[in-house]
Parts: structure tokens; C-alpha cells; sequence
């Protein structure tokens, strides 16, 4: 079987942008995090800071007790979003981009002739090249090189940084029996569980199960699928439409409390409702949540009337925060992270409007608003309950989201 992906994975992405856009934090430890605070966790870290175990998600505490010197960053997702641009441009003018999987990840197909391991590599080669010349010596990339996405993905992840690995389908399961079966992406920690149930505890236990078998652990087609991609198949991508539209943000110190956790949640439900409508769809379902420093994680939802209307909203957000437990005496809890989640979404086209039609003054007011907010920043217009919180709120990057700079900021 000839190869026909090749997945590059930039390496400490959000840590090696920060290095190639400041000469003067090359060679060192470097964490990325939200904001300056030592309660908060890293969302990057560089592999000079992995080498003293120093990862995402390390405590800022624990991660300046282990490496002194460390230098800590604020996160610059417009950075991080435009280096990201520039990137799939340069991987494209050396092999045509199939997908964009996540901010730092891309899948490419291999162009006729290239599609024999020797000649891949030469390939990935000469992205590496074109990459360091065109963006930055320091965005190094690990690239995997196999017959299907799923099995170039985990070539990808077997070295770094600035790795090249090719998984042929006789490879498999001998180049890769040493790794945890969590290293297989669709394996995730309910799955790993269910997989020791039925005695498979290493890669090999599970190549070893027919299709029929891992149809049953996996309760239907899933394990088919996972058969087949484990064997170099590639299998045809389920299409999903988009399920939610969604904005989290972890609150600085002065900000800890009731009232300003609720002026970011209204910050962040005007930035999801003009992305709801730049995505031409309409919510009808609306989630809150709060993570606590010092107590159990609060949420509610509500459903509501088919709309993308701001103040539509903002009123049901309101609504649902009425329901957020008053602080008791002597049992504070201490806002964390607040976030707002847009669910059932439906596409305009589908969408059955009231009977009544909609309201005019509304759909300008919005449209005004979203015109002024995209020629002249996003504080250019706002309803008032987010004043408190224009500074917070903004840009931030899912890894398998990458944001709209001109709607999300």
C-alpha cells in the first residue's frame, strides 16, 4: 500500500510563535499563559521548560518552583492566529493543504510521484525547509507520513520536536506495540477503560480483535472504523454540522466576583452572538457555567425561541444568573471561569421564523453594531451591562478552533 497523508504538527505552537517573534526568549524555559497570576495554569509551554517537566496546564506555582527563571508570556492569539495563516500558505505552495485539523496541525495529500516513503520524505523535507525560510527558524514541525490521516497523525506524535516518522501498513502493529494504547487518537480515558475490560491492555491486544469484536466494544460502526483505520483504510470523514457556538474565560484576580463574572459572561455572550450571526445560524439553547477556586462548578441552561438577537440573549443569560446561589456567611465561593454556550444551532435557510416575521429594528440594531465592531474594534458598540469587562473576554484559541480575528477579538 502506497503512502498518501502527511500530517504536520507544529511543535509547543503557542511557545515557539513567542520565540520566533522575540529573538530574546530563544534557548530559554518559557510558559504562555492568560494572564500574569500565579493561580492560573500555562496553556503553552516551550521544550526547554518541558525538560524540567513543565507542560499545559502546569500551575504558574508549581511551574516557578521547578524553573525560577522561567519567562511567563500573556498569550497573543492574534499572533498566534496569523503565524498560523501564513503557515498553511507556505505548507501549501510545497503540497496541497486537505485539511486544517486544529491551530497547529494541517493533513496533506501526497501529489502523484510522491506517494512511495522515500520520495514522501523528500517532500516533508522541503516543507521543513520552506517553513524555517519563510516563517521562522524556530517553528519546528514534527511530520508524520502513513496511507491514512489516522496512522500519519500518530506518526506525527512518535517524535518531537522536529521530527519525520513513516508508518507503512506492515508496520503496524511492530512499530508502534511500545506505545499506550491512549496514544491512539479515538482512544480516550471511558474508551482505554472499556478496552481493559474486555483484557486488551496493550496495541497488540487490540490489533489482535476482529472487525466484528471491536464492533461490539465500541457498540456499532465506530469499531469498524477504528478497525479499518488501524489497517492504513482511509475512511470517509462523518459530516457534522457546527453543534455549538461557545466562549470561556478564566477571571483575573480583580475580578473574582459576582458582579464582574457577570459583566464577562454578558461580554462574552455579545461575542458569541455576532459570531452566531456571521455564521448565518440561530441558537436555541442557552448554557452557563462557573468554575469555582473553592467550590463545586456551577451550571445552568435554558431553552428559548429560535433567535441570533443580542439582547434576546443577554436577557436569558440575565435570567439564568438570577438563579446563581447568593453567598452565604462564612461560605463564599470565588469565581473562577465563566462561560456561555450556544446550543441547537439551526442554518437561517432552515430556520422557521415566527409567524409574526421578525423584527426590523432588531435585525438593524445588530447589524449595525456588528458593523461598527468590524471597522472599528469590538468596543466600538456594546450593550452597557459588558462595560466593566471590555478588557476582558477577548480572543482566545481552542485548538480545534481557530477564531475569527475580525469577529472574535
Amino acid at each position: 500500500m502506497s503512502v498518501n497523508a502527511l500530517l504536520v504538527d507544529f511543535n509547543s505552537y503557542f511557545a515557539s510563535c513567542e520565540q520566533q517573534d522575540r529573538p530574546e526568549l530563544r534557548g530559554r524555559p518559557v510558559g504562555v499563559v492568560p494572564m500574569l497570576a500565579d493561580s492560573t495554569c500555562l496553556i503553552a509551554a516551550s521544550y526547554e521548560a518541558k525538560k524540567y517537566g513543565v507542560k499545559t496546564l502546569t500551575n504558574v506555582g508549581e511551574a516557578k518552583a521547578k524553573i525560577p527563571d522561567i519567562a511567563l508570556v500573556v498569550a497573543r492569539h492574534e499572533l498566534y492566529i496569523d503565524i498560523h495563516h501564513r503557515a498553511v500558505k507556505a505548507v501549501d505552495e510545497i503540497a496541497p493543504v486537505r485539511k486544517v485539523l486544529s491551530i497547529d496541525e494541517m493533513v496533506c495529500d501526497l501529489p502523484a510521484g510522491y506517494k512511495t516513503p522515500e520520495r514522501a520524505c523528500e517532500l516533508a523535507m522541503d516543507i521543513k525547509h520552506h517553513l524555517s525560510a519563510s516563517i521562522g527558524e524556530y517553528m519546528k514541525v514534527s511530520i508524520g507520513i502513513a496511507p491514512n490521516l489516522f496512522l500519519a497523525k500518530l506518526a506525527s506524535d512518535m517524535q518531537k520536536p522536529d521530527g519525520l516518522v513513516v508508518l507503512e501498513e506492515q508496520d503496524v502493529p511492530a512499530k508502534i506495540r511500545h506505545l499506550d494504547l491512549r496514544a491512539l487518537n479515538g482512544v480516550g480515558k471511558n474508551m482505554e477503560t472499556r478496552l481493559r475490560q474486555y483484557a486488551i491492555n496493550t496495541i497488540d491486544d487490540l490489533y489482535r480483535q476482529t472487525e466484528d469484536q471491536l464492533h461490539t466494544i465500541w457498540g456499532g460502526v465506530g469499531g469498524n472504523r477504528f478497525y479499518q483505520k488501524l489497517r492504513g483504510v482511509e475512511v470517509a470523514e462523518i459530516h457534522n454540522e457546527m453543534g455549538s457556538i461557545s466562549h470561556s474565560h478564566v477571571l483575573p484576580p480583580d475580578l473574582r466576583t459576582r458582579d464582574s463574572a457577570l459583566a464577562v459572561l454578558n461580554r462574552l455572550t455579545q461575542k458569541a452572538a455576532m459570531r452566531l450571526r456571521k455564521a448565518c445560524h440561530t441558537t436555541g439553547h442557552v448554557a452557563i457555567k462557573v468554575k469555582h477556586l473553592n467550590a463545586p462548578t456551577w451550571e445552568t441552561d435554558t431553552r428559548l425561541q429560535a433567535t441570533h438577537d443580542t439582547l434576546d440573549l443577554i436577557h436569558a443569560v440575565t435570567g439564568l444568573w438570577n438563579k446563581y446561589p447568593a453567598r452565604k456567611s462564612g461560605k463564599s465561593a470565588t469565581p473562577l471561569q465563566v462561560a456561555v454556550v450556544l446550543g441547537d444551532l439551526v442554518p437561517d435557510a432552515s430556520q422557521n421564523f415566527s409567524l409574526f416575521g421578525e423584527n426590523p429594528t432588531k435585525e438593524k440594531l445588530n447589524a449595525a453594531i456588528d458593523a461598527l465592531n468590524t471597522r472599528f474594534g469590538k468596543r466600538a458598540a456594546y450593550f452597557g451591562g459588558a462595560h466593566q469587562a471590555l478588557e476582558h473576554g477577548r480572543l482566545a484559541i481552542a485548538f480545534n478552533h481557530i477564531p475569527d480575528v475580525e469577529t472574535e477579538s
